[in-house]
């Protein structure tokens, strides 16, 4: 295990990326994302996945010309077209779209179909928050894990984001798949040749396990909260497919690979209803609650959604970002 400092991750990414179609711009924004999510600790979404990123680029499976487009525009909402471009650029437009909108409106909701994989949902999450709008966000994925009471893979891990806005302070940021760990987190603990902390998935004689190895191998990821997860994922799915009259996961199954996903982006804007230093109040008023809980250990800390990133982000910027050789080489010899 290595650690490379921000800007020279930044800048090998954004130059393999250039050599493969993107435009300088393009290709530094894309960059800016992937070593920002290592930075946060979400090396899932970040440099570890970077390789499989290039292979669907030199597969023709992304296009980076392809940028997204709207199709419909009825006020507060719109429907965009990916055209299966760039995940990350076609999200964080779309994201940008719903935030002017709601600048407007007071809400603006963009659903965007026919995307690729947006890396980390939570980008978009903060992308609102920065704004100061309250950000809701949400894709579906490739059949990826059982529904509740079934064995076969039938509905997707579908990644969910809360995010709300500080003035001053972390803003509050919750980004999760609906399965009890994504499949980005399961590798990450492979690799490092470790047990998930709590029970992921299923081994190959059906019981509940806490070995990344056993779970990849049955592909039984475990609905976070068992049949309330599975259920979510459900809904989830059909309002993104409904929006955007795009891809369901049952639809994206019959791709060869994971493409031309439905996303849904939600931004609000507070100021309508509240002043900004009322908003805050609120807002540090109820973290402020939290983190006087009385703690169940002695060594555990009472966090709440955001923080453990932002002092992952602090950590990493300071001595560089955690790196697996292995990778890292990969992506240099890229």
């Amino acid at each position: 295990m290595s650690r490379v400092p921000y800007h020279q991750m930044a800048e090998v990414l954004q130059k393999i990326l250039q050599k493969r179609g993107f435009s300088e711009e393009q290709a530094r924004d894309a960059a800016e994302i992937f070593t920002r999510n290592s930075l946060c600790g979400v090396y899932s979404h970040g440099l570890n996945r970077f390789p499989r990123v290039v292979e669907y680029l030199d597969k023709g499976e992304i296009n980076p010309a392809n940028v997204a487009t709207p199709e419909i525009q009825a006020g507060a909402f719109e429907r965009w077209d990916g055209h299966r471009g760039f995940g990350p650029l076609n999200a964080k437009i779309a994201m940008d779209r719903a935030c002017d909108l709601a600048l407007q409106y007071g809400v603006g909701i963009v659903a965007l179909g026919n995307n690729n994989h947006w890396m980390r949902g939570g980008s978009y999450g903060f992308q609102a928050c920065d704004r100061g709008l309250i950000g809701i966000c949400w894709s579906n994925t490739m059949p990826n894990m059982p529904a509740w009471g079934g064995k076969d893979q039938k509905i997707g891990n579908n990644p969910l984001i809360f995010a709300v806005p500080r003035q001053n302070g972390q803003h509050v940021v919750i980004d999760c798949a609906v399965s009890q760990f994504s499949y980005g987190k399961i590798e990450y603990y492979k690799l490092r040749g470790l047990k998930l902390p709590v029970f992921g998935g299923y081994d190959s004689n059906g019981n509940l396990t806490t070995d990344p190895m056993e779970i990849e191998k049955t592909m039984r990821v475990l609905p976070m909260g068992y049949w309330k997860g599975s259920g979510i994922s459900i809904v989830l799915d059909m309002i993104a497919t409904v929006l955007t009259n795009g891809n369901s996961v049952s639809k994206i199954g019959t791709f060869s690979d994971e493409v031309g996903l439905s996303q849904i982006m939600i931004a609000i804007d507070p100021s309508k209803g509240n002043m900004a230093d009322e908003t805050e109040e609120i807002v540090n008023g109820i973290i402020e609650d939290i983190k006087s809980s009385i703690p169940a250990q002695d060594d555990i800390q009472v966090l709440y959604p955001g923080e453990p990133e932002a002092m992952t982000a602090a950590d990493n910027m300071e001595n560089g970002i955690p790196v697996i050789d292995e990778i890292w080489e990969r992506v240099l010899a890229m």
